[in-house]
């Protein structure tokens, strides 16, 4: 289980500063599927990189599975078994994707493994598996096979920042039905930043955050139904004070 309690995250600002969280607390109960959504610069991914290590809060603690891991390192996290897929991942030049993979997996993998992963994230194994991961390719194609990397690692925890970015339709409809085939297995706890309705309708419930607070939370059938509407009719204050 994940809990956080009472996390602020405070920068500097021209003139003092300026809080991106402020007073989060919620729990995440084991293998829930959970999307976090809401305006851009409402704080959704400096929460999901606070509970990654990549961020530290000014105030507040995060609980994983009942220990406090607050003060551990990326690295220490990972190994308690919480992963992290970038927004923007990054290029790894003289490193082939499949050596990639088999890092994240932390064993030797099988040829048919790495491909089955680079499937899974839509992309054509023989194509990539022995390809170098650097400028030739496209953001994309690196965001995919990041996604990958996740899978292989296998983690009770995944987080992923805005997975469909960069991405065309084709391999997000594969990647659709990859996150539909975690969350039906019911073994993950699954974190998932995204405004995209065909992600969002695959969770069991929604976290809608604005101005660096959980504003609402509920199943996704419900919830999403009504920011559909307070957004077709034209409500924008949730941009301005996290309320609508």
């Amino acid at each position: 289980m994940l809990e956080l309690q009472h996390l602020t995250v405070t920068v500097p600002a021209e003139g003092g500063t300026t809080d991106i969280l402020k007073d989060v607390s919620l729990t995440v109960e084991d293998r829930k599927f959970v999307v976090i959504t809401g305006p851009n610069g409402g704080g959704k991914t400096t929460l999901a990189k606070v509970i990654m290590g990549l961020v530290a809060p000014t105030q507040g603690s995060i609980l994983w599975n009942g220990e406090d891991v607050t003060g551990l390192s990326i690295a220490e996290r990972a190994k308690k078994g919480i992963s992290y897929g970038f927004q923007q991942p990054p290029r790894f030049k003289g490193m082939k994707v499949s050596d990639l993979l088999q890092i994240a997996a932390g064993r030797r993998l099988t040829h048919g493994e790495a491909c089955g992963y680079l499937t899974q994230v839509g992309l054509c194994a023989r194509d990539y598996v022995d390809r170098d991961v650097d400028v030739s390719l496209s953001g994309g194609e690196v965001k995919r096979i990041e996604i990958a990397t996740v899978l292989a690692k296998d983690s009770d925890l995944m987080i992923f920042d805005e997975p469909e970015a960069g991405i065309d339709l084709w391999s997000f409809a594969r990647l659709t039905e990859t996150f539909k085939a975690l969350h039906d297995r019911q073994d993950k706890t699954i974190l998932i930043i995204s405004h995209q309705e065909r992600i969002i309708r695959l969770a069991d419930e929604i976290l809608l955050i604005a101005g660096g607070q959980v504003q609402e939370r509920g199943p996704a059938d419900q919830l999403y139904s009504r920011i559909m509407a307070d957004t077709a009719a034209g409500c924008n204050r949730l941009e301005v004070d996290g309320t609508c």
